[in-house]
């Protein structure tokens, strides 16, 4: 790699993102959280695991987040996972970008349990890693740019398949990307 890879593609202003941010301002944090974590293990974890077979981190996270949810174990407990075992695993990966960035996209999702805003930190690193994976190194950035139009799109749908039509109790979301 003779480039420096950037860590994230997607623009927070692009109309597909703000359709999206507009959607999730619909739904309530169980709604959202249920849905990044499913995405997550839908996608983004076997991508990572195709990398890094056996470092469980990632899927770690996942499983505290759903117990969290379900009641079984308190939230300090879950962030601690979430940083000191998803994102650390993120930390370790330099070498292997698609991995890293899986692995953050999943640190994001898992973080969705708490706020729901990092529902889209899970789509600009997804989108990374998708792009990496897809693309190789050394594409240019409208390539990859495509490819965070095609995973915006395909987790947009993600979230549109679970919506909750007039969910009672939306999420407060404070947007600061």
């Amino acid at each position: 790699m003779n480039k420096k890879l950037r860590k994230t593609y997607g623009k927070a202003d692009a109309p597909s993102t703000v359709a999206l941010m507009r959607l999730i301002e619909t739904q309530s944090k169980t709604t959202i959280a249920n849905w990044t974590l499913d995405y997550a293990e839908r996608t983004m974890l076997p991508l990572f695991l195709s990398h890094c077979l056996d470092d469980n981190r990632p899927a770690h996270a996942i499983a505290a987040a759903r117990e969290w949810l379900d009641g079984k174990i308190k939230l300090p407990y879950v962030k601690n996972i979430i940083l000191n075992e998803c994102h650390a695993a993120a930390r370790e990966l330099n070498d292997n970008p698609v991995a890293q960035a899986a692995a953050r996209a999943i640190g994001q999702s898992a973080g969705s349990i708490h706020a729901a805003p990092h529902s889209l930190g899970l789509l600009f690193y997804a989108a990374a890693a998708v792009g990496y994976d897809r693309l190789g190194f050394e594409a240019n950035k409208e390539e990859y740019e495509v490819i965070a139009e095609d995973v915006c799109a395909d987790y947009t749908a993600a979230l549109r398949a679970v919506a909750v039509e007039s969910e009672p109790n939306p999420a407060v979301c404070k947007w600061h990307c």
